[in-house]
């Protein structure tokens, strides 16, 4: 294990607990609408984020494999939501990173969370009788490439930490926890009965 994997893995884990304790997902995904309600605030918090990652970091060989919006956007259409529905939903107010550094720790929250995906994954193929192709693909992420993608990006987040700034990478990542934490779990977004053409339900946000 890598310097910054072992830093990060230590400076995040009070942040990491804090989210897997309050999100509670097997409860979250126990139904078909709370499982598009989780869905429906997933997609609001990567929508805020890949543009401004994508932009920071300007390599698209390396970030595009890595966009999981239209994942969410492909699960959210398959559980009735049509495309206006989708960008209406809300998104969170995150501040965007402001280097090559905060992007990667940034980077390293979403792409670890591909790893615990595929329980996640497993589990709702189960409960729910999704797929990958039909409901999961968030989730599902990278699929039998996911332990390949993320052996390639500790690599490249080593060769980032090396020439750059490891302090602020597991600072960004821990703000990055905390983000999640706080959008994902505030108040789930309602969304309205009706197979493509309801409307979602606005909820007031927390700050």
């Amino acid at each position: 294990m890598s310097d910054i994997l072992e830093r990060l893995r230590a400076e995040t884990r009070a942040a990491h607990d804090a989210i897997e304790r309050d999100l509670a997902w097997e409860t979250r995904v126990a139904t078909r609408d709370g499982y598009r309600a989780l869905l429906a605030r997933f997609w609001g918090f990567h929508a805020a984020l890949e543009p401004a990652l994508g932009g920071k970091l300007d390599e698209p060989a390396f970030f595009d494999p890595r966009r999981r919006l239209a994942h969410l956007a492909a699960d959210l259409r398959f559980l009735g939501l049509d495309d206006a529905a989708i960008q209406a939903l809300p998104r969170p107010r995150l501040a965007p990173p402001r280097d090559r550094d905060e992007a990667f720790g940034a980077l390293y929250v979403l792409e670890g969370s591909t790893l615990g995906g595929q329980v996640i994954a497993r589990h709702i193929g189960r409960q729910l009788g999704f797929t990958p192709e039909g409901g999961c693909r968030y989730y599902a992420a990278h699929g039998r490439e996911t332990g390949a993608m993320w052996k390639a990006f500790r690599l490249r987040l080593a060769e980032e930490a090396a020439r750059g700034k490891p302090e602020t990478i597991a600072a960004s990542a821990t703000a990055t926890f905390d983000a999640m934490r706080h959008w994902l779990c505030a108040m789930p977004v309602p969304i309205l009965e009706g197979e493509g053409t309801g409307p979602v339900a606005k909820v007031s946000q927390r700050d």
